[in-house]
């Protein structure tokens, strides 16, 4: 099934949970001994500036009543008195991704972007984070952009910016899987191998490093195909 325009990304929820399903059922059985794949959260931490309403929560309070003097007494009592007490509510990310994981160690991920990791800069900084992260942490990436918009907008090009190499544009849409090749102190060597896509053309297959030396083939276009299909997308 070829690739549909996401401009209207109506619907794009559900194809994207069956996705990551049909994903985990491809990666399985390919997998190596002592190798295992899982659906995983992300965690979300970011705070919303432009319309101040923080996707943090964030509640605040003290002692009421409290005058000037009854500060000053508190403070010169206790130097170590907080101006404020904070209640921070951390949440999960509503998307998910797909772990490798190897005798309890994560090794490789695959993400599948969404809108909401891109639609504000504080949402885009977020996820280009994580994403880094994950190199840095020497965790092999399989990084897939389905969606046209922002059109100027790419990870993929955030990601090479933020960690200093050269390469030429890689507009949305696209795959790209990120190999870890192992540290070169105080660096780490990395491999990468980018794919553009085309609405109305198959998707590639794309290899997901498990180390150095060993990848598993995944097969986007079988496993986007599967999961259009039962997200009822013509």
């Amino acid at each position: 099934m070829p690739l549909h325009d996401w401009t209207d990304e109506r619907g794009w929820d559900g194809v994207h949970l069956l996705w990551i399903g049909h994903l985990l059922r491809w990666i399985q059985p390919r997998l190596p001994p002592d190798y295992r794949a899982s659906v995983g959260s992300m965690p979300a931490l970011s705070v919303d500036t432009v319309n101040g309403k923080p996707d943090l929560t964030v509640r605040r309070w003290s002692p009421p009543g409290l005058t000037e003097a009854d500060k000053a007494a508190a403070e010169a009592a206790d130097p170590f008195q907080p101006d404020a007490e904070v209640v921070a509510t951390f949440t999960l990310d509503r998307d998910k991704a797909i772990h490798i994981d190897l005798r309890g160690q994560l090794i490789a991920a695959i993400e599948l972007i969404s809108p909401r990791n891109k639609d504000r800069h504080f949402s885009q900084d977020g996820a280009k984070t994580r994403y880094v992260n994950y190199l840095r942490q020497e965790v092999h990436l399989l990084l897939v952009d389905l969606l046209p918009r922002p059109p100027a907008f790419s990870f993929a090009d955030r990601i090479a910016a933020q960690l200093g190499f050269e390469q030429p544009p890689c507009p949305v849409p696209f795959a790209v899987s990120y190999r870890i090749n192992g540290p070169v102190d105080p660096n780490t060597q990395l491999a990468f191998v980018r794919r553009p896509l085309r609405i109305g053309q198959p998707l590639p297959v794309m290899p997901l490093a498990l180390n150095p030396f060993q990848a598993i083939p995944i097969d986007l276009e079988a496993t986007y195909m599967a999961a259009a299909r039962e997200g009822y997308l013509e």
